[in-house]
């Protein structure tokens, strides 16, 4: 399947270059080049290359190549209502904490759209999200390594003013190939005020939709009677008035053995509700969701974040402080209880002195759940629900508190802390008892001091403790920027409270992890190099996560856009 897959590439790659040249050359024999509109050529580049350096004392391993790289680059091409473009690739090989499974180079992904007042065509790659995304989220995010864009088409549709309506059809991305079932999707949604023309004035603005996606895969399991087409459909609803907003959506899949589930017949189900209130300088937020057996992949087989279909939205606090993300969560769609609650308020809303506050207290639980009897159980449900309310296994807490203060034009200062609890057993797998929840007590110092107009500098200090796992962490950063052109920045991150001692008694697992790092920005060019160690850990965003190895090396990284 791969080599026809990358003939397939190569050659719609060449009908795009004679395509655009045909234009060029075209253009060439017009008498008036001034009042031709010739299309404009867009596209951005990055490298994000690592010399790696064996260091066995925080378990950072060699590469056989010495150094690895990750690199992509768009172009796209745009003339009035028509637009196409290619995304080359190349993994040489892929750095370390990425799928061994990107490897090489390609153009794995290639478009081309046209749209007119009322209908949008588009053939080749793209990427799509119905509703929340708990039955379609097709999307990419480089730093986790995660790519599922659809190869098909895709038409979207709008017949009447606020009535929009999307088909598609296609398989997905699977690293350098594609996956083996075909996804089929229709989604529709209604803003009702825009529709009714009475309604168009009212302070009430309601919107509805409705989605429905079935996944076709092969049967070809000697053992057990698989359905060939697996089926999900969704509704939502959203309703704003004044300064509240209301906003739910429920999904509800077929039964789907797969890998995920361990190949039980049981549908699942999930439901998201959200409120959020707003006014000038105060705003509250709540939601909470379930969801209940709903990984849906394009291949039953596949594992990890390979072949999602769809998108179980992380309620959590999503954090960017290092010791704070120290254990992210990753959503659990085969069973979990989410809730979030925050507030925000801008106490002092003077520009030079602005004073403002967040506290958000978010989780997740287990489900209410019994396993059933396998040798009674001739619907292969493998489990039901007790209730529909969350159980007694406690997955994650966040009690997290922000103030943020401006001193004058020079000076700015956030101040956080947030209390952790953290099922490292259940989310993680870890096999040590003693450590099944870890609680942990954060606190984040962030500082910028203008020094003048074009110079600034920034001092991050962050300090994690805990009686479980490796004990207390301390981080210290310090950045220096000059015209918003160049920086330079010093950082280290110190497992000082790590209890392990060698047969000497020595304390020999208390590591500094410290990165020096100096970059140049200038129009849309940057370039960053930098030279540390990296502790091992998971890397997440929004409840997608990816495993990242201990290493120690000297990295490139050159990002420009055009």
């Amino acid at each position: 399947m791969r080599k026809n897959y990358f003939r397939t590439i190569n050659i719609t790659a060449f009908i795009f270059a004679v395509f655009f040249s045909n234009i060029s050359f075209a253009q060439l024999n017009l008498n008036n080049l001034n009042n031709i509109n010739t299309g404009e050529v867009h596209g951005n580049f990055q490298a994000d290359a690592q010399y790696y350096i064996a260091d066995s004392s925080i378990g950072a391993d060699p590469a056989p190549e010495k150094m690895l790289m990750n690199s992509f680059a768009n172009i796209i091409y745009t003339r009035g209502k028509f637009s196409a473009g290619i995304r080359y690739e190349s993994y040489l090989n892929a750095r370390q904490g990425f799928d061994s499974r990107y490897q090489g180079t390609g153009i794995p992904y290639r478009f081309a759209a046209y749209k007119s007042d009322e209908l949008e065509v588009t053939v080749g790659n793209f990427y799509q999200q119905f509703g929340s995304g708990f039955i379609l989220r097709s999307y990419e995010d480089r730093g986790l390594g995660f790519d599922n864009a659809l190869d098909g088409i895709r038409l979207k549709y709008e017949p009447y003013k606020g009535i929009y309506l999307t088909g598609l059809t296609g398989k997905q991305r699977s690293f350098m190939t594609q996956g083996p079932g075909i996804v089929r999707g229709f989604d529709g949604e209604i803003q009702i005020n825009d529709v009714f023309k009475k309604l168009a004035d009212k302070k009430l603005i309601v919107t509805v939709g409705g989605s429905f996606v079935s996944r076709y895969q092969k049967d070809d399991d000697q053992t057990l009677i698989l359905p060939e087409n697996v089926g999900a459909s969704a509704g939502r609803f959203k309703i704003n008035r004044n300064n509240f907003a209301l906003n739910g959506e429920y999904a509800y899949k077929i039964n789907d053995p797969n890998a995920a589930n361990k190949y039980i017949y049981k549908p699942g189900e999930a439901l998201l509700l959200a409120a959020n209130y707003a006014k000038k300088g105060f705003a509250v937020s709540l939601s909470a969701s379930r969801t209940d057996n709903m990984n849906f992949r394009s291949d039953r087989t596949a594992s990890v974040n390979n072949l999602l279909i769809n998108y179980t939205p992380a309620l959590n606090k999503q954090h960017t402080y290092s010791l704070l993300s120290f254990y992210p969560y990753a959503s659990q769609p085969n069973g979990e209880f989410q809730f979030s609650s925050e507030v925000n308020w801008k106490i002092i809303k003077k520009s030079d002195y602005k004073l403002d506050i967040t506290f958000n207290y978010s989780g997740s639980n287990d489900l209410d759940t019994s396993r059933l009897n396998p040798l009674t159980d001739s619907t292969l449900q493998g489990y039901k629900a007790n209730s529909y309310f969350m159980g007694k296994k406690v997955l994650l807490r966040d009690c997290y508190f922000e103030v943020n203060q401006k001193f004058g034009k020079k000076f700015k200062m956030s101040v956080i802390y947030s209390y952790q609890e953290y099922n490292n057993k259940f989310l993680k797998g870890a096999s040590d008892a003693g450590s099944v929840i870890i609680y942990t007590h954060i606190a984040v110092v962030d500082m910028t001091y203008k020094i003048k107009s074009d110079r600034a500098v920034r001092v991050e200090l962050q300090h994690l403790a805990t009686k479980e796992d490796k004990q207390n962490w301390v981080y210290a950063l310090a950045e220096f920027t000059i015209n918003s052109n160049w920086f330079v920045a010093v950082l280290d991150q110190y497992n000082y409270g790590n209890t392990h001692k060698d047969v000497n008694g020595t304390y020999d697992k208390r590591f500094h992890f410290y990165n020096l790092s100096a970059g140049f920005n200038k129009n849309a060019n940057r370039i960053t190099l930098s030279y540390g160690k990296q502790r091992a850990g998971i890397f997440c965003v929004g409840g997608i996560c990816r495993q990242v190895p201990a290493s120690n090396g000297i990295t490139l990284s050159i990002t420009s856009s055009f």
